[in-house]
């Protein structure tokens, strides 16, 4: 009988069934499984076709408790937000070093050449017990079908699909938004423009749909002078600022969909000669670090993207310990963060030639 066709009748291929099926010892698919850099990159694929072919899974419940509790986690990021993915790291690696875990952060982007033909080879042959996937790369086919196929318990941040028993750790980005559009017109604004973010994300979506709703239950009609695209990234928000301040009559507000954006709708403010907030008001979305970094500091909505991150770490690690020990019941499959609106001093009521 083949070691193929064996592994096949069994519940799951060996090591030895990999080191046998590729023609290499044990210790060489191990240097493999952990990608250590002593090994031929032909021994490294020859490794890596056993591992696909006999659906090779390293076995959770043995590595965890050899490793007393030690997880392995990886994160797999692509955010064109800067701003963002600081928070997010510096949550997830808080929580991780508090706990003994490690985590090894991937990058899942345009940036990365081939990276959806190549993250399945990835997932099987590391070494994570686990994967943290916060948006964008949550809502993507590719990675979710590859975390799927390596059978790895994982964690979704603010996903914006809906996966039948995906756990995930969310704010609500629509309530959040048209809180904020609700705040823009309490101070008095009536044409109050928004920055999107990328359509891939769903985060942006909600929060423009959050706008909309505000806009619309103050009676006022959507209006496509006020609305501009953006990528979530400094250098866009300056470029969709710059298109609403050339329109004529002008907003009084600029509601950016995320702090980087809104950091440079300030910028451009600045370079259009109003003052903030005299001539203009700013606000974004996210409050991370950035946001009291500028003169004058902004206005945003606190998403606690360092404490979803934490958290994600925590539900994850539950769901480990439950596999590691074979306890009954099911793990929370969804936790929602709520988020609040932090006046600082980008904001005020329009200024007299508002009015």
């Amino acid at each position: 009988m083949s070691v193929k066709t064996r592994a096949n009748k069994q519940t799951g291929a060996t090591i030895k069934d990999v080191a046998q099926h590729a023609g290499v010892s044990a210790m060489t698919v191990s240097r493999v499984l952990n990608a250590e850099p002593n090994v031929r990159e032909e021994t490294r694929e020859r490794v890596q076709a056993a591992i696909r072919e006999l659906n090779y899974r390293p076995n959770l419940s043995a590595r965890s408790l050899a490793r007393a509790n030690t997880y392995f986690i990886g994160l797999l990021y692509d955010n064109p937000s800067a701003g963002y993915i600081s928070e997010l790291l510096i949550g997830a690696l808080n929580r991780c070093r508090k706990a003994g875990y490690h985590l090894v952060v991937e990058s899942c982007g345009a940036a990365e050449q081939d990276w959806e033909s190549a993250i399945g080879d990835m997932l099987r042959t590391s070494n994570f017990d686990g994967v943290i996937i916060p948006p964008p790369v949550c809502d993507n086919a590719a990675v979710l079908a590859a975390v799927e196929a390596a059978s790895l318990p994982h964690v979704r941040i603010s996903p914006d699909l809906e996966k039948a028993g995906s756990p995930r750790i969310e704010t609500d980005d629509r309530a959040a938004a048209r809180r904020m559009t609700e705040y823009l017109l309490e101070l008095g604004h009536r044409r109050i423009a928004f920055i999107r973010g990328p359509e891939s994300h769903g985060a942006s979506r909600k929060r423009f749909e959050g706008y909309c709703q505000a806009m619309e239950a103050a009676g006022l009609a959507r209006d496509p002078d006020l609305i501009a695209e953006g990528e979530f990234t400094y250098r866009s928000g300056l470029e969709a600022a710059d298109t609403l301040l050339k329109s004529d009559p002008r907003p009084t507000a600029i509601f950016a969909s995320n702090d980087d954006m809104a950091v440079a709708a300030i910028a451009m403010g600045h370079r259009h000669h109003l003052d903030i907030p005299t001539d203009l008001t700013v606000v974004g979305f996210d409050d991370t670090q950035t946001a009291t970094a500028i003169w004058p500091q902004l206005t945003t909505v606190r998403q606690p993207i360092a404490t979803m991150a934490a958290q994600a770490v925590d539900m994850l690690a539950d769901r480990l310990d439950r596999i590691r020990t074979g306890e009954a019941g099911e793990a929370s499959l969804c936790q929602e963060i709520g988020s609040e609106i932090i006046v600082r001093d980008s904001s005020a009521a329009p200024g007299p030639a508002g009015r």
